[in-house]
């Protein structure tokens, strides 16, 4: 890895200096991030970082003068061209020609895999993990507000399986409850088995918004509908039969919209797997004295010491809740599985849910509930298409389809594309997600159409146009197959020179996102490279410079094209080559 090679190299000098092992001072080398003037400086040490506290006092002009102190005794040599001081840092400039090099060299070799083979992440050991995300709700149409579940779970799981771990993608999905004695009573009441046949899932919730209606205004609606879940439970097989029915359509439409998101599972369960399992779960709660019961029968396990601090667990009539099968699911799971981690990603409003279930599982005893995470997130506001307020998914994505497709057609420069139709949608959504990612994933954001598409600015358009531009520029140049023969001393110009500098950062983007899982860090990377790009591609001709030259900046674009058309890929966004 090119950062690697020069962090080694100045860790080396530094080794000497501190007395301190090389290895233990590589993560306090950072590359220095891009400004909009350029900078010399290529990597710092923050010398804070690697002081004993309980030696020095750290206060600003301590550590100022350790710096000064510390850049006298080092060395320039053939990898380190400058040596100075910042606020609190020792800085150091690389020979340029080499920077190049080395760097180019290392994009060309390592490919999609650029910045992963870093030795940031080679103490890392690899892991198991299971990933649960979307987990949309059975016999529902896919909900637009399980698309942050979706699209995060997915970035996750990518960037998991990029860093090495073996990662197991599972869709929980809601399927039991009692909302299914409501849909089965409601259907035995509403449904019309032509209609469920033509357009199973809106036929559904239809039926559901008329049995809902009819609970609220009939005592015996509510009757029927837990007479229903009874027999699901008891697994009587008329009721078992309509329910699978549900099921069955259900996926079989949630798949052609993972389709259109780009995202797979290795596997589909659900709480309905774990309603036998439920039941001893709540005997394990009782033979440990943990499970008590309320005047109404219902189950209860006290979380603190006096009681004040209940969930219910149980209700009067002995079935599972939403609660029961979650504990059912990750005792199984780790039983089955026995992951490292197990990352569950959802709405910030299920924190005291999880929180619940952690705590329940250490009571029972098991350890290894502290591999267990949440992933949060917030939710996103003022979603709306041009009929008004939306609640599937699909609407949403039609809605950025269309709209692509309109703004390609009164654009000048739009390309003749192969496939319209999908290059639009990949357009579509690399404009959601990276609206999606680039604050933090617990924050609310408030949804605006307008921002989502410009083509300028920092948006997933922006991203899509930059990545066309740069394989336009290949097929109308060509491509370079070696760095060896390039001339670097072409590659000195500030534009290529920051460039360079940015590409050096990626493997502390790839890190900095794999320790906090946010994908904001690589979004604003990405964004950044673009921008520099667009610079870069204005004030570097290639068509119509002298070969060595030319030659020298399409190798550079190919590099910059290669990094950002996988880091596009690991957010879950298809780059496209025409727009």
């Amino acid at each position: 890895m090119a950062a690697c090679r020069f962090r080694r190299s100045i860790a080396a000098q530094l080794s000497h200096v501190l007395e301190v092992p090389p290895e233990n001072l590589i993560k306090s080398i950072c590359a220095v991030p891009v400004s909009k003037k350029g900078q010399e400086t290529d990597f710092q040490l923050f010398v804070s970082s690697v002081l004993d506290a309980n030696s020095i006092d750290n206060s600003r002009r301590d550590i100022q003068l350790e710096a000064q102190n510390m850049a006298k005794k080092l060395k320039c040599d053939g990898v380190v061209s400058r040596i100075g001081t910042g606020d609190g840092t020792v800085n150091f400039t690389i020979n340029r020609e080499l920077l190049a090099k080395t760097v180019l060299q290392q994009v060309f070799d390592d490919g999609p895999q650029y910045g992963l083979k870093s030795e940031l992440f080679s103490d890392l050991p690899k892991r198991n993990i299971i990933i649960e995300f979307s987990s949309p709700n059975i016999a529902k149409k896919f909900h637009v507000g399980h698309l942050r579940s979706t699209i995060i779970g997915n970035f996750v799981a990518n960037l998991k399986e990029a860093c090495g771990h073996y990662v197991k993608r599972i869709n929980y999905l809601g399927d039991w409850g009692m909302q299914f004695g409501l849909l089965g009573a409601g259907f035995q009441r509403f449904g019309s088995e032509e209609k469920l046949r033509s357009n199973p899932l809106q036929h559904l919730f239809e039926v559901y918004v008329q049995v809902n209606k009819a609970s609220e205004e009939e005592e015996n609606t509510k009757k029927q509908a837990q007479d229903f879940f009874r027999k699901l439970e008891m697994r009587e097989e008329q009721a078992v039969s309509l329910w699978q029915h549900f099921r069955n359509v259900s996926i079989e439409e949630y798949i052609q919209m993972y389709k259109r998101l780009g995202v797979c599972f290795d596997e589909y369960s659900g709480e309905s797997d774990y309603q036998e399992k439920s039941q001893k779960v709540l005997k394990m709660l009782d033979t440990k004295g943990l499970l008590k019961k309320t005047k109404e029968g219902t189950g209860v396990v006290h979380l603190s010491e006096n009681g004040d601090q209940s969930v219910v667990i149980m209700r009067s009539d002995g079935t599972s809740l939403y609660l029961t099968r979650d504990l059912a699911a990750a005792i199984d799971r780790m039983d089955k599985y026995n992951p490292d981690t197990m990352i569950y990603v959802t709405d910030k409003n299920q924190v005291p849910h999880f929180q619940q279930v952690f705590q329940i599982l250490r009571l029972l005893g098991y350890e290894w509930t502290e591999r267990c995470q949440h992933l949060p997130f917030g939710r996103v506001q003022g979603m709306k298409t041009r009929k008004g307020e939306v609640v599937f998914l699909e609407d949403v994505l039609d809605e950025a389809r269309s709209m692509v497709l309109e703004r390609s057609a009164l654009a000048k420069t739009t390309k003749e594309l192969d496939n319209p139709l999908e290059t639009a949608e990949n357009i579509g959504l690399a404009a959601l997600i990276i609206q999606d990612f680039k604050g933090l994933l617990s924050s609310d954001y408030q949804f605006s159409w307008d921002r989502v598409l410009q083509s300028r600015g920092d948006t997933g358009v922006f991203l899509q146009y930059t990545h066309a531009r740069l394989w336009s520029l290949e097929d109308m140049c060509g491509t370079v197959n070696q760095v060896s023969h390039i001339n670097m001393a072409c590659l000195q110009d500030p534009p290529a020179v920051s460039l360079i500098q940015h590409l050096l950062r990626y493997d502390e983007i790839l890190y900095q996102s794999s320790k906090d899982l946010q994908p904001k860090h690589i979004v604003n990377y990405l964004l950044k490279l673009s921008h520099l790009t667009a610079v870069a591609h204005k004030r570097l001709p290639v068509k119509g410079s002298v070969p060595e030259l030319a030659e020298s900046r399409l190798c550079l674009f190919q590099a910059v094209r290669t990094v950002l058309g996988s880091g596009m890929k690991l957010l879950g966004i298809t780059p496209v080559n025409k727009m």
